[in-house]
């Protein structure tokens, strides 16, 4: 049976959402081309691989460098410029990839992209200096354009009735990676240790971080194969654009809203060129609509970094350092545990919640829980002061995986906003382009801030060492101000 869906005008106004509510939008959700998703959400899965992996072992190798002389005290202030640095030049450099993309085509920004995540975690591993370190993670950051494009690509891939449940996928997919990650970095760091008998050669006594990195760059290079081959472009114009002949559910694949109608021989949006509006300036962009959404993104992206930043670090340090002294191997367990929970919650339950409560109150659930996140610090700790890592310990342990679940939900939600604030499909990539700009900067100011104020706090005995828990919280309650001024509907 075909079916049709008026097509939008020709000449859209920029003050129009991207994807608006169409009266010709069936009641059912339409079927996701699964290919094409899979691919985008195996993109999106090498991320938190090669960010995570590193995760266990990296206060351990900053405190073997010579630059921190034998205080372990310092080893924060290291690792957190390590994972900044990745931040920053990607904040200098994610705008100019999404625009390209918005003019290129998608695949060839993801192609590159992967690319120098690939190249990067292969440094990475060999680096036995800070500067090495630094080099390595500043090559990532510069090449890798994949995390705006991926998000403009999913919001092109689906319509207002499938839309949550796609950008659902991409804090389930974190999540994978999340669990995935730490489970590397932490099993395979040092492998002289633990697999003595496969691992003879004086390289593993040289490089003991080499390993981890090596598999995490194998799953870039596999990713960069899935892109090249399967992939199909999603912006009409460019060389890559190649629509397949499939057929989901026996019928023809209908988008609504500004769409246009979908042949029957394809699974991706079909527009043709008289349709699609030429990206608009820069600075046409910088209106309410779109940057209210991105600064509640950005607020929840510098409370996530800092949180993911302090985690690994409150475990690692010893009890009388001001964390609980856990090994690599537990610090992989754990954080791997919380990206489970994460992602079983978020493939489960996510959809039906932004149905019944919406995305601006599931998105402030989510930004008012890191409050709490944080406020669990200190009492973790008190507890393993006085009697050791006790049942109490794992219990409230326990209470954050379950807060963090949450967490994730207010950036599914806020994403939601930030596709429907772009004027057309052309501006798309650069709306998502801000957006990672803004996040990557706040981010790139997460690790290094969070990291330093746990170290200065532990050293100078602020608030008994627990300061840095004090101004997050503070953070978080102040931000909170940004979600009120979200609307009820995205794109209005």
């Amino acid at each position: 049976m075909a079916h049709t869906v008026t097509v939008a005008s020709q000449n859209h106004n920029e003050e129009e959402p991207l994807l608006p509510d169409s009266l010709d939008v069936p009641k059912r959700p339409t079927p996701l081309p699964k290919i094409q998703i899979a691919v985008l959400l195996l993109i999106c899965l090498i991320e938190p691989i090669a960010s995570q992996s590193i995760l266990p072992y990296i206060n351990q190798l900053v405190s073997e460098l010579d630059i921190v002389g034998g205080d372990s005290r310092k080893v924060g202030y290291y690792a957190g410029l390590i994972e900044s640095l990745f931040f920053v030049t990607q904040a200098l450099t994610v705008l100019h990839w999404s625009r390209v993309s918005d003019r290129i085509g998608r695949k060839p920004v993801l192609l590159l992209g992967t690319f120098g995540l690939c190249l990067s975690m292969f440094c990475f591993g060999l680096s036995r200096t800070f500067w090495g370190l630094v080099l390595s993670r500043c090559i990532t950051g510069a090449l890798n354009g994949n995390v705006g494009v991926t998000k403009s690509m999913m919001g092109e891939l689906t319509d207002v009735t499938n839309r949550a449940q796609g950008f659902a996928f991409l804090p389930i997919i974190w999540s994978s990676g999340a669990v995935i990650g730490p489970i590397i970095g932490g099993s395979l760091s040092r492998p002289q240790a633990h697999f003595s008998r496969l691992f003879t050669g004086n390289f593993w006594g040289d490089y003991p971080y080499f390993l981890p990195s090596l598999v995490a760059a194998m799953f870039a290079a596999l990713t960069f194969l899935m892109i090249l081959f399967f992939l199909q472009e999603t912006l009409p114009g460019p060389l890559w654009y190649k629509p397949l002949p499939t057929v989901v559910d026996r019928e023809a694949t209908l988008r609504g809203g500004d769409y246009g109608t979908v042949s029957e021989t394809s699974d991706l949006p079909v527009l043709g060129s008289d349709e699609l509006d030429d990206p608009v300036p820069l600075k046409s962009l910088l209106v309410s609509k779109v940057l209210i959404p991105i600064t509640c993104h950005c607020s929840v992206a510098v409370l996530q970094i800092a949180m993911c930043a302090l985690q690994p670090l409150f475990y690692s340090a010893s009890i009388q350092d001001g964390g609980l002294g856990f090994t690599p191997v537990t610090i992989g367990f754990w954080m791997s545990s919380l990206g489970v929970a994460n992602g079983i919650v978020q493939a489960l339950f996510f959809a039906p919640l932004i149905s019944k409560f919406g995305p601006k109150t599931l998105y402030r659930i989510g930004h008012g829980s890191f409050a709490m996140f944080f406020a669990l610090f200190p009492i973790i700790h008190m507890i393993a002061w006085r009697s050791g890592i006790v049942w109490p310990v794992w219990a409230l342990l326990s209470c954050q995986l379950c807060i963090s679940v949450v967490q994730s939900m207010a950036f599914s939600s806020v994403l939601i906003y930030i596709t429907a604030s772009a004027p057309n499909q052309k501006t798309l990539g650069a709306v998502h382009g801000l957006n990672q700009t803004t996040a990557s900067a706040a981010r790139a100011i997460g690790p290094a801030l969070a990291t330093s104020m746990f170290a200065y706090s532990m050293e100078h005995d602020i608030l008994g060492g627990y300061a840095v828990y004090f101004v997050m919280i503070a953070i978080t309650l102040v931000t909170s101000w940004f979600g009120a001024m979200l609307p009820v509907e995205p794109g209005n």
